[in-house]
């Protein structure tokens, strides 16, 4: 009764120990190939037309089997002498041949045009928008493109048509995500063997601090700390044009608009923001550095909704108080990259498409 016991044991000790000894080779064996295709291909600068010579194909799981069972009737035909047996055995190698013949060109040929990668909030799924275009005039069917360490994303690419995919990508911290490769595969049309090759391109995405904290928006007015209001501060802005009613004053009305034949409009204005917040890094000095930098993020997230002009002073950073999408992402964008000496201005306009 021990024997039997121990024998199990030993056994899954000895396929731990084996699992142990090949996850370091087949890591090291995946690291070795991914260097010798950078090195074979370089760095790829987009647009990219997958050519010939860049493609790698190989039998799927499915493939093997097919091939085993292949090799099995190959011998049962020829210990029989089974003419009939030996001609279905050939007539199926052709068909796999041709199936390797289409899976290869499912893929050849293949453009990639953008790569694109928003910036997100840490903890949020982020994307990498990969654009995909087909000039030849037959549809490519069941596209898969992953990043290196993701699931892939299938696609049907019509004939003389392009489509976005979105490659989904976790994030759990702020900073530059940095990636270097995309890989594009294909297992159509019966799932025999597979097709695919690696896109060398540099792609960035910013991950801004997690927006959270309950504090108030400080409520003093950045005037009162000698900050420069910008031109019009205060004042009415412009808002637009509607059509003339009775009772509207003659020195609103747009006549440079009527003497071009234009309907009588009159000119509409709204109050300024005559508050200017300014959001400090030193004003939290209660907090540690990553809860000041959710809280910045939480206060210029809600004052950029509700409009007004604000202004953020970082210890080697400062920027003057303004609104718009543009300051937004400039303000979060200094709060993702702080103390992580990488400069604002490498990430002020965010990850941009490359051509």
């Amino acid at each position: 009764m021990r024997l039997r016991g121990i024998a199990p044991a030993a056994a899954e000790r000895s396929a731990r120990s084996l699992a142990g000894l090949l996850t370091p080779l087949g890591e090291s064996l995946r690291v070795r190939t991914a260097r010798w295709m950078r090195r074979r291909q370089g760095l790829d600068q987009l647009p990219v037309r997958l050519e010939r010579r860049r493609l790698y194909i190989l039998p799927t799981r499915a493939g093997v089997a097919f091939g085993v069972l292949l090799l099995l009737m190959l011998l049962a035909g020829l210990n029989y002498a089974n003419s009939l047996a030996l001609f279905l055995t050939f007539l199926l190698a052709a068909f796999a041949l041709v199936a390797m013949q289409q899976c290869h060109r499912n893929l050849l040929g293949t453009e990639v045009t953008a790569v694109l990668a928003p910036p997100v909030f840490a903890g949020s799924t982020g994307s990498v928008q990969l654009t995909l275009a087909n000039s030849a005039p037959l549809a490519r069917m069941r596209l898969e493109a992953a990043l290196a360490a993701g699931s892939a994303v299938a696609v049907d690419l019509p004939a003389h048509g392009q489509r976005r995919l979105e490659l989904p990508l976790a994030t759990s911290a702020r900073g530059m995500v940095r990636l270097e490769r995309v890989r594009l595969a294909t297992a159509h049309p019966f799932g025999l063997f597979r097709a695919w090759t690696w896109v060398h391109t540099p792609i960035e995405l910013l991950v801004y601090p997690r927006p959270r904290g309950a504090l108030p928006m400080p409520t003093h007015s950045a005037l009162q700390r000698g900050v420069r209001a910008q031109p019009g501060a205060g004042a009415d802005e412009w808002a637009g044009l509607r059509p003339f009613r009775d009772g509207d004053s003659p020195r609103q009305v747009d006549w440079k608009a009527y003497a071009r034949e234009a309907p009588l409009l009159v000119k509409e204005y709204t109050e300024g923001a005559s508050e200017l917040r300014l959001f400090e890094f030193a004003a939290l000095a209660h907090l540690d550095l990553e809860a000041r930098l959710s809280q910045l993020a939480r206060w210029v997230v809600d004052a950029e909704a509700r409009g007004e002009r604000y202004g953020l002073a970082l210890p080697h950073a400062w920027l003057p108080p303004h609104r718009g999408p543009e300051h937004r992402h400039r303000c979060l964008a200094a709060l993702a990259l702080f103390g992580l000496g990488e400069g604002v201005s490498d990430a002020a306009g965010g990850a941009r498409p490359r051509h």
